[in-house]
């Protein structure tokens, strides 16, 4: 392929299919870095509070692996980048300009800490339209938005989202502990009242904030969205299994809390805090992606491709019964 020496060093060459990050030419690394560094300092406070909720936020700690699954992303479309000619757009230049100017103007003015962290993703955008131009910017586009996972919801939103998941929790869970004999369970918002053996529990049983699954969603769905995009599929198989990140998490958190409800009617209150509830939590991860597994297993299935002897298109065939049928 030939690739300008923007890229390489050695001018215009011919490469073999598989190209590596060390054949980038020296000065495209300097620009680089000349654009990195003023971006890390003029972002440091905001770069510094960020990585600070992920470790004091526990329901944001998945934050510390978003930026490496970008760089993975960007990693597994290094074949296509590195042979896509740079085009340097101006355009990344004005973004990158309004991005600078409209950090002190929020600081100031609208005062809103969202924004702040928000601003990082356009930022990058105008960098990298700045420098590789609109074809880079296509291929890099989604490993930079992916970096939205990382960035904490604010307060408000956050907790008009967990309240009702808590509440949901709740409902569900009382219902599926009513189905074991001698406990009876009425959620009561997001509190479960609980009468075992004709005697009421005491403290009523409460899903707090930690049981809401928001943490189990919002890093089963940045998941989801990796799978979907490393994985080989059709659009709408994609887009069908990034959506049944959803329920299944849910559906996860649901079961947590059965689980913990009953360890601590059943068993051990001691058991169902701490250590062993976050350690509980932890298992619902590799259940999460078991059915995330089945139904993508599922959907391979439902359809294969066929060759098509009389072109180059498939014929999609449904597998019924075993049998296959055109």
């Amino acid at each position: 392929m030939n690739v300008r020496s923007e890229w390489f060093e050695g001018g215009v060459s011919n490469r073999p299919s598989t190209l590596g990050w060390g054949s980038v030419s020296v000065h495209v690394w300097i620009k680089l870095v000349l654009i990195v560094l003023p971006f890390c300092a003029l972002f440091y406070d905001i770069l510094y509070r960020l990585v600070r909720h992920w470790i004091v936020d526990p329901t944001w700690s998945h934050g510390f692996l978003i930026p490496l699954f970008s760089l993975y992303f960007l990693n597994q479309k290094k074949d296509r980048l590195l042979s896509l000619e740079p085009k340097p757009s101006y355009v990344g230049l004005v973004g990158l300009v309004l991005c600078i100017v409209f950090y002190p103007i929020n600081f100031v003015q609208f005062q809103i800490a969202y924004f702040e962290f928000l601003l990082l993703i356009p930022t990058i955008i105008s960098i990298v339209l700045f420098l590789g131009g609109w074809s880079i910017l296509r291929t890099a586009w989604l490993p930079i938005a992916f970096l939205f996972f990382a960035i904490p919801l604010p307060d408000r939103y956050y907790k008009s989202i967990t309240m009702p998941m808590q509440q949901f929790a709740a409902e569900v869970s009382s219902t599926v502990i009513s189905w074991i004999p001698g406990i009876e369970a009425t959620p009561s918002g997001t509190t479960i009242d609980v009468l075992y053996r004709g005697h009421p529990l005491v403290p009523s049983l409460d899903v707090a904030e930690a049981c809401s699954g928001m943490r189990l969603l919002m890093a089963f769905v940045a998941l989801g969205v990796a799978m979907a995009y490393l994985h080989q599929r059709p659009i709408w198989q994609r887009f069908v299994l990034l959506l049944s990140t959803i329920p299944i998490a849910i559906l996860c958190n649901v079961i947590r809390v059965s689980i913990t409800c009953l360890i601590y009617i059943l068993w051990d209150p001691r058991y169902a805090q701490g250590i062993y509830h976050d350690l509980l939590g932890l298992l619902m991860l590799p259940l999460a992606f078991g059915l995330y597994g089945v139904i993508a297993w599922f959907m391979s299935n439902l359809f294969v491709e066929v060759d098509d002897p009389q072109g180059p298109s498939a014929n999609i065939v449904r597998r019924v019964s075993g049998e296959r049928s055109v």
